[in-house]
């Protein structure tokens, strides 16, 4: 036993620290996993503002190399005199010094005069493109980001178009998507009015990049945000342009090493980005691996999604560290556990020590040794727990003692009762012939003697007293006798409407309001019928009596302890009772009534006939106010 409860000792200090290591880990890896996510998502968040801001400033860039370029004398005269050989050669040279994709022009109407890279196709209509339309309508410069089918790029240069044209590759995740090839192209672009000197429009100058397979906008987010970082091999950020949903400008590598051109996004982002029109803040899957990653809209002129702007952290860094985070707190929380179980081991022998000769003196306390005493000389808990062990071993000693003594006291005094109860019994029946006998002889006295006599008043006084007297006898034997009880299966509401039949129409009851609070169809219960019904009508007598034949009786039945016994409750509105009688109320010959009113024994009597039934009376009363006596019966039959 001793060592079970060492073992417990050592069980529980185990568990706590278990239970609060693996609480303080799931917690701590939990908050900082996290933490590091959010953390990751913030400079995400930040990462796409400044991938955005290089995005604007190639297309700011455009817009003010086609502004400068507009104001060249070379191409005002050229657009005036209609002349274009030598219109050519400059304008290829500005496009290729600038960077630029496409540099055109159109007459004031929206025709196309030149196309730096295709001199030989012009003439088309451009006023209903979007930029170029603009640009034609308010007179001055616009830039934004447009969609060029196959046919207009062509225009501009085969090359473009060729480069436009994108295979689509089978990617994880992604939505479903019929065609197999892209062969539209996205352009930052920008148009600007060429003005002559008068504030007249000679024509519309246009040029921009096409973003398809040119990487320059990208790696310069990746150069900037990212400042080429690498985790194991991979880059740890990347930057991407979409093409709707199609990756057409991308620093992410495919598993052979060459830029995932042709994948495409993951279909939860398609639709929260293109479908919706919604930034998209959170870790996806991009092309072979997880990142915590930013997603937003890239939109034309008109407002319409035509593409995504990306950028993400390679998610295995942080999931790495929250790996090596719970490695840590692992290995806290073990080491804290070996660290108990070494605490818990000295300091279960230490309690254990005390413990054991508490129980040692326990067992001699049990064995009926009241002279063994602790002897611990420790100033603790334990040590005051001896100490109040020898005071309770003390207290147990002196106790026994007065006990012994009061024990043989209660022995002498009922053994005493017995002999003045089989004494007074024995008188009672000695004394209930005799007062028969002066009851019939005085009744014949009064019959014989005329109204008015003076005598007859001096007989009334002796059969009243005598009476009296035969009362108290009669309830002496009452008390005394051990008379057999008859229990059968009775309805404890027609007992109390048979008991309120025989006293209601006593004169005491003529203004006393009585109301019953029975409830319907009450269970059988196994009593002696009459006993208990001259218990009800006892309680009912005294009621009207403490009432003084004026108030309100109510009598209520209920079921309670679990349906397991039923209450009778009687409550007056008379004088109540004092406190400290409530008490002596069932006692023999105990009375609150007046000299001459009462013996005493109606209580004593209903207490033991309840206490033969296995049932309880209870008395709560406010002086003054009212006073409830309260009967349990069981329901199931019980030895009576």
């Amino acid at each position: 036993m001793k060592r079970s409860l060492k073992i417990k000792l050592i069980a529980s200090f185990i568990v706590v620290i278990t239970i609060g290591g693996a609480i303080s880990t799931w917690m701590g890896v939990r908050y900082i996993g996290n933490g590091i996510v959010r953390q990751a998502q913030d400079k995400v968040r930040t990462d796409l503002n400044s991938a955005r801001v290089i995005y604007l400033e190639n297309l700011n860039r455009v817009k003010d190399v086609v502004r400068l370029t507009s104001d060249r004398s070379f191409i005002k005269q050229s657009l005036r005199s209609g002349e274009r050989s030598s219109l050519v050669q400059e304008l290829e040279r500005i496009r290729i010094e600038e960077s630029l994709d496409i540099l055109s022009l159109t007459n004031p109407s929206g025709r196309v005069f030149l196309r730096s890279r295709n001199p030989s196709m012009a003439g088309d209509d451009l006023k209903d493109d979007d930029i170029i339309g603009q640009a034609l309508r308010s007179g001055e410069a616009v830039a934004a980001t447009q969609l060029l089918s196959r046919e207009q790029l062509q225009k501009e240069s085969e090359q473009l178009a060729a480069r436009a044209r994108i295979t689509l590759i089978p990617t994880p995740k992604a939505k479903q998507r019929m065609e197999g090839e892209e062969t539209s192209g996205m352009v930052i672009k920008a148009a600007t009015p060429v003005m002559d000197g008068n504030g007249g429009l000679l024509g519309i100058l246009y040029g921009g990049i096409l973003l398809n397979r040119e990487y320059r906008i990208v790696d310069k987010v990746k150069e900037t945000v990212y400042q080429g970082e690498v985790y194991k091999g991979k880059d740890m950020g990347t930057a991407t342009i979409f093409q709707g949903d199609l990756r057409i400008s991308t620093n992410v590598l495919r598993e052979d090493g060459e830029r995932a051109i042709g994948t495409r996004v993951s279909e939860e982002v398609y639709e929260q980005v293109l479908v919706k029109g919604l930034p998209w803040i959170e870790r996806a899957f991009v092309v072979n691996d997880w990142y915590i990653t930013a997603y937003e809209p890239i939109r034309d002129s008109m407002d319409n999604t035509i593409g995504i702007l990306y950028v993400g952290m390679l998610e295995q860094k942080f999931t790495d560290m929250r790996r090596d985070t719970l490695l840590v707190f692992l290995s806290i929380a073990t080491g804290s556990i070996l660290a108990a179980f070494i605490i818990s081991y000295f300091l279960a022998n230490s309690i254990l020590k005390p413990v054991k000769e508490l129980v040692f003196a326990s067992e001699r306390l049990a064995q009926g040794d009241l002279t063994h005493r602790v002897q611990l000389s420790s100033t603790d808990e334990m040590g005051e727990l001896a100490h109040t062990f020898n005071s309770m071993a003390d207290s147990l000693r002196e106790r026994d003692e007065r006990l012994r003594e009061y024990t043989q006291k209660k022995i002498m005094e009922s053994e005493r009762l017995a002999t003045i109860g089989q004494l007074a019994a024995g008188v009672a029946h000695e004394l209930n012939n005799p007062l028969g006998g002066v009851l019939i002889y005085s009744h014949l006295l009064l019959e014989n003697l005329p109204e008015g006599d003076e005598k007859r008043e001096n007989l009334e006084k002796i059969v009243t007293q005598a009476t009296r007297c035969k009362e108290i006898v009669k309830g002496l034997l009452d008390f005394s006798r051990q008379t057999e009880t008859k229990v059968e299966p009775v309805d404890i509401n027609h007992l109390l409407k048979s008991a309120l039949g025989l006293v209601e129409n006593h004169a005491l009851f003529q203004n006393i309001r009585i109301a019953k609070e029975l409830i319907p169809d009450p269970p059988l219960i196994h009593v002696d019928g009459f006993q208990i019904q001259q218990v009800f009508i006892n309680i009912i007598m005294n009621a009207a009596e403490a009432m003084e034949g004026e108030g309100d009786l109510t009598i209520q039945t209920r079921l309670a302890k679990e349906n397991e016994h039923i209450e009778i409750a009687f409550r007056d509105t008379g004088c109540g009772i004092p406190e400290e009688d409530i008490e002596r109320l069932f006692e023999p010959f105990f009375t609150t009534k007046e000299v001459g009113h009462g013996t005493g024994l109606g209580l004593a009597i209903s207490f033991g006939i309840i206490q033969k039934h296995g049932g309880t009376i209870a008395v709560e009363s406010k002086q003054g106010e009212t006073t409830t006596f309260t009967i349990r019966l069981p329901l199931k039959e019980e030895n009576t």
